[in-house]
């Protein structure tokens, strides 16, 4: 099932970028590390219209495609080029469900957002020989690499868009994750990640109803939101929505997703103050927070837009909740592009 997944014809178009042996901020390597991207649209002479673009939790550079990439959107290919890279742990870049024995599944080791972000950055200089990007961006665990980029490599980006997400975890929000990964991991099919391909469904089918009850709102299920998308009912829908969308992917490498997700702190960088690495920010940047969020709430992205000098909040409003992400709320889709569109805009 995994393998089958994680392909060409389910995610591609998609490139590889090998870099070799790579050092982690733990101490730790891993061998053989490589990045899968996609890109869209033609890099400049000058290489000044480059977008960069990390997945999600559980996404891939198709699902970014699909959600945020068009003729006419504020990503357009006519006029920007555009990487949409994959996280390490996704199941196209390097992970538990496709490195190479002994350090494969279980065995893989543990990343951080930073250690993203480093890697991104070699991707970037080595393979394109950019020096700038006009934007970062990325929603949820793509709001954390772009918190991590504006902190970690200030010189190189010029705008940034974290949205629904922070740049370091809560109480609240560790809390949250910690239970999307006891979904899983308390499934005696999982043992201790050593398990059967395909044995873990039903931990995955209790991730997938987690991410339903707190991804979205009351208000969809309330009011037939899901109709639209010819789904019959509330179950029909987080069948064919959300088991859909985990159920076929690797456990393991979603709980290594998971782990760097409630592990996020761009503050490391200074010590753990969270203001003083704020101040190393040199790009514009408009922090986007979805209002009905349940993941990361409107106040706690608020708190921390007010440390960033120089930025703005800006907020969408969506039943969709924090997984308007996804891209099936068109009202949705028109405010971020117009929010996108203004901060490209911008010098």
């Amino acid at each position: 099932m995994t393998f089958s997944f994680y392909s060409q014809e389910n995610h591609g178009p998609f490139e590889l970028f090998n870099l070799g042996d790579f050092e982690l901020k733990n101490g730790d390597k891993l061998r053989g590390l490589s990045l899968a991207y996609a890109t869209f649209g033609t890099l400049a002479p000058d290489k000044s219209n480059a977008i960069l673009f990390p997945t999600w939790y559980g996404g891939s550079s198709k699902s970014l495609e699909l959600a945020f990439v068009g003729k006419g959107r504020a990503l357009d290919p006519d006029q920007y080029f555009i990487i949409l890279v994959n996280q390490i742990g996704n199941g196209l870049s390097s992970s538990p469900s496709n490195n190479a024995f002994p350090f494969n599944a279980a065995s893989f080791p543990q990343i951080s957002i930073a250690d993203d972000v480093r890697a991104q950055h070699r991707l970037i200089t080595e393979k394109f020989g950019i020096e700038k990007l006009a934007l970062v961006l990325g929603g949820s665990m793509g709001a954390q690499q772009t918190y991590e980029w504006t902190v970690r490599f200030p010189d190189f980006v010029k705008r940034a868009a974290p949205i629904a997400g922070t740049a370091k975890g809560t109480a609240h929000n560790r809390l949250l994750v910690e239970v999307f990964i006891e979904a899983v991991t308390s499934d005696p099919a999982f043992d201790e990640g050593w398990y059967k391909e395909g044995s873990v469904h039903r931990g995955l089918r209790r991730l997938a109803h987690l991410f339903a009850a707190f991804g979205y709102t009351e208000q969809l299920f309330n009011q037939r939101g899901w109709s639209g998308l010819g789904f019959t009912s509330a179950d029909d829908f987080i069948k064919g929505a959300l088991e859909a969308y985990f159920v076929p992917q690797d456990p393991n490498n979603l709980m290594l997703m998971a782990r760097k997700w409630q592990n996020a702190d761009s503050s490391l960088i200074a010590g753990g103050d969270l203001s003083t690495a704020f101040a190393r920010i040199k790009a514009k940047t408009f922090v986007v927070a979805i209002e009905e969020d349940k993941f990361f709430p409107l106040k706690d992205i608020a708190h921390e837009q007010a440390l960033i000098p120089g930025s703005e909040l800006k907020l969408i409003s969506s039943i969709w909740g924090h997984l308007a992400l996804l891209g099936a709320d068109p009202q949705f889709n028109l405010a971020i592009d117009g929010i996108l569109k203004e901060l490209l805009a911008s010098q």
